[in-house]
């Protein structure tokens, strides 16, 4: 009977590295499209280009793990199922079940180390490649700077007619730092670099005019011309360098590090009721009768107070589920591992197909729909309507449920789908439309 379990085994570990490959490559495929622009316009170099597909690799294995466990068991199955091996088996009265037991407690380790995976590898790559696509954004600027349309640096919108080279042709600049009134600058041509670690912009502008206006006299309207002027935009706040940044997204922490800045947050909230504890009290001290001035000021004056604590309390309060929903997340999608073969292997049984487009098809199906899930509850778990824990387990908990009704289904020995019933019932559709 060992040799039956080892037969399970290998007949699972072929097409779930198939699977594996040809899932991480298609999606692959998508993120090459998403850098292909940023790739063409910065000129990366071949080394960076790697970099960029080496950290982007991570969190598509995340996806792609689970899909290809769900991909090889429809897979391996059904076509065990349509070579009649699984009759066969069961005519030496063997339970297949139990023969795949070895099976389920694979699948659990590979939840277990996708766990591990999603919390502490995934987060680190995540931090660094936003650092590099930071990086690589800012390498020339002057690509930023689409001809024709207005491009923005904090206060600073600016516009070229063309791009020639390095050179900016035609260039309008609207600079709203100094005054209420936007300074408007114009030039015939100019160039635009990054300095201080990506921390500074410096526009260099040639043989133009800066049309101002007075603040407080605003009859008064100053024309300058210039051949050469300079203008830097300070502390942008990006500060890109070798060594990774202090700060860190939801997707760049793993659970500790979410769990240190929830009690943090926490201690905050906690500080926050005990400031609007006393504004209460005041509030509901003053007299009602607001037609004396200074009862009317003071009242507007504490509800203003209150309401904008009360507001930063609510985001910290949201800033808190949109972390430890993150932090559920990692484990739901490691855990899908496990779910994924519970509901994978009987369907392959029942819908006996050992086709690898069919196998896809359906795995692709099921996968969208736990997505579609994923994504409902993480909104929902965002915006408080349901508990972050709740919101992220759900899909689990369903797609558990269903894979014990197909498996006790397929235990049974009776049919969910009957592929050639239902071919020959969209057959007869479609003759009936034409």
């Amino acid at each position: 009977m060992k040799i039956l379990e080892r037969y399970f085994f290998w007949e699972n570990i072929k097409p779930f590295l198939l699977s594996l490959v040809v899932i991480t490559f298609v999606m692959m495929l998508d993120r090459l499209i998403d850098l292909l622009n940023v790739i063409i316009e910065k000129q990366l170099d071949f080394l960076t280009i790697i970099s960029l597909f080496s950290l982007s690799l991570p969190f598509i294995l995340a996806l792609s793990v689970p899909i290809a466990v769900l991909t090889s068991s429809i897979m391996s199955f059904g076509r065990m199922a349509v070579d009649q091996e699984l009759t066969a088996v069961k005519a030496c009265s063997v339970n297949i079940y139990k023969k795949m037991t070895l099976l389920y407690i694979i699948a659990l380790f590979l939840a277990g180390g996708m766990a591990y995976f999603n919390d502490f590898i995934l987060p680190d790559t995540n931090h660094v490649l936003k650092n590099l696509m930071i990086k690589v954004t800012y390498r020339k600027p002057i690509n930023a700077i689409k001809p024709g349309t207005f491009t923005s640096f904090e206060n600073i919108s600016v516009y070229a007619k063309e791009a020639v080279g390095e050179e900016l042709h035609g260039v309008i600049i609207y600079n709203r730092e100094s005054s209420s009134f936007p300074t408007t600058i114009t030039a015939s041509k100019g160039t635009i670099s990054i300095e201080n670690n990506a921390n500074k912009v410096r526009i260099d502008l040639y043989d133009g005019e800066m049309h101002e206006k007075d603040a407080h006299e605003q009859d008064k309207y100053q024309i300058r011309y210039f051949k050469h002027y300079s203008l830097i935009k300070s502390d942008l706040g990006f500060q890109i360098d070798n060594s990774p940044t202090s700060y860190r997204g939801d997707r760049e922490m793993n659970s500790k590090q979410i769990m240190s800045m929830v009690e943090s947050r926490k201690k905050d909230i906690d500080r926050l009721e005990n400031e609007l504890k006393p504004l209460r009290e005041s509030l509901q001290e003053l007299p009602t009768n607001l037609e004396d001035q200074e009862v009317y000021i003071e009242h507007k004056k504490l509800n203003n107070m209150i309401k904008l604590k009360v507001a930063e309390k609510d985001e910290i309060e949201k800033t808190i589920r949109v972390y430890q929903v993150e932090m559920h997340k990692k484990y739901a999608l490691a855990f899908a591992c496990f779910v994924f073969f519970l509901i994978g292997a009987p369907i392959g049984m029942m819908t006996k197909t050992s086709g690898i487009g069919m196998a896809f098809s359906v795995s692709a199906v099921i996968f969208l729909i736990f997505y579609v899930m994923i994504v409902g509850g993480e909104q929902l778990g965002d915006r408080g309507l349901l508990s972050p824990a709740l919101s992220m387990w759900i899909p689990n908990i369903i797609f558990l449920v269903l894979g014990m009704i197909v498996t006790y289904t397929s235990y049974k020995e009776k049919s969910l789908i009957d592929l050639d019933r239902l071919n020959n019932r969209i057959k007869k559709l479609m003759s009936r439309f034409s």
